[in-house]
């Protein structure tokens, strides 16, 4: 039985910690995966989790990869649960530098709005009647929170590299002379990167591998499922070996690798062929009864239904609950081309009208 903070050994300078789910019942925070690596003279964290407790395991974790005189701290993402401990970047002794991605340090900075907005979006279909204090209190479990540092910078202040892997072309930015590459996805969220290890042939999906359907405000489908595929491609061609991400608390290896992500891209495409189904598309068998009515689509019900479509289908991701179910919902109503008619909270949703635009006015006119 694991828990959080035990250290999985992958070779003998590379250390998965583990993270824990979250329950918010029981008042507790997720805590993220993270990997401890040695480049060189370098040690590498990747993600710093949140909780005193993570910490005291990041800290053990250093230990286990032998002698380092540097160190290079890499956020994958700005979420709450990778973050809280990223000040440890000036608190180990040596010179060290730590990179976050731009687009998620407004984020990082306001936390709460972010989950607010997060929030206030769902609603409705999550029959979610304090949105803001929602928010509050999830975001009071992560604590200290500690996303910056004196060493702070950002991705984007490096020049941009094509960094290239086998057969597959990426964007990103190299550390310790090319060891660790770090790999723009922006799926999950804005700013998400993804980070490959050379040496073990370690590639950290961190949370792009969270479940088929991404449930952020800020997450792009199809960047998701483009990832996901290029991280098969990199398995079958041999350029990684073993596949870790932020919460499922697996090293997969080979072929479990490749199985796992084609499995994940399967789930996604049934998801929405369900969701369709669930929005009464024409020509679809699914059953849309209690979710479309007159031409259109009650969220509250569609996010219901979605749910046991979810069960139905084995879709879990890390926080399998009925509040991130309702914001994968309303993510594929709106992969699905519906728009709510209007700002009330219980608006339906449906299909923008395709007309023709008006001819535009000559040049000079009026």
């Amino acid at each position: 039985m694991t828990a959080l903070g035990d250290l999985i050994e992958i070779d003998d300078r590379t250390v998965l910690v583990r993270g824990q789910e979250l329950d918010l019942g029981r008042g507790q925070p997720d805590v993220a995966n993270a990997l401890v690596h040695r480049a060189g003279d370098t040690l590498v964290l990747v993600d710093t989790g949140v909780t005193e407790g993570f910490r005291t395991a990041l800290l053990e974790a250093t230990g286990r990869v032998g002698s380092w005189s540097r160190a290079l701290v890499l956020t994958t993402h700005g979420h709450l649960d990778h973050v809280g401990n990223n000040d440890l970047a000036d608190r180990l002794g040596v010179p060290a530098e730590h990179c976050v991605p731009a687009p998620d340090v407004a984020q990082m900075r306001d936390p709460l709005g972010y989950w607010v907005r997060a929030f206030e979006r769902v609603a409705g279909p999550a029959a979610l009647t304090d949105p803001a204090g929602t928010a509050a209190r999830v975001v009071a479990l992560f604590q200290p929170m500690r996303p910056f540092g004196e060493t702070t910078r950002t991705y984007e202040e490096r020049p941009p590299e094509q960094i290239r892997i086998g057969p597959i072309r990426f964007t990103g930015w190299t550390f310790a002379d090319g060891a660790v590459r770090v790999l723009r996805s922006q799926g999950h969220c804005a700013g998400h990167v993804i980070v490959h290890l050379r040496d073990p042939g370690v590639l950290h999906l961190s949370d792009e591998g969270n479940g088929p359907c991404g449930a952020m405000a800020d997450a792009d489908q199809l960047k998701i499922q483009t990832v996901l595929g290029s991280a098969a491609v990199l398995f079958e061609a041999g350029e990684a070996g073993l596949l870790t991400d932020g919460h499922t608390f697996a090293v997969r290896r080979g072929a479990e690798a490749v199985s796992h992500l084609d499995r994940l891209l399967s789930q996604a495409a049934a998801l929405q062929e369900a969701g369709l189904g669930l929005a009464g598309e024409p020509g679809d068998t699914g059953d849309a009864e209690g979710a479309r009515t007159g031409g259109r689509v009650d969220a509250s019900a569609f996010t219901a239904r979605f749910g046991r479509a979810v069960a139905d289908l084995g879709i879990g991701g890390a926080n399998p609950n009925a509040l991130f179910t309702a914001m994968m919902a309303v993510n594929q109503l709106r992969e699905l081309g519906l728009r709510p008619e209007s700002d009330a909270v219980d608006a339906p949703w449906s299909r923008p009208p395709l007309r023709n635009p008006s001819p535009a006015p000559p040049p000079g006119a009026g």
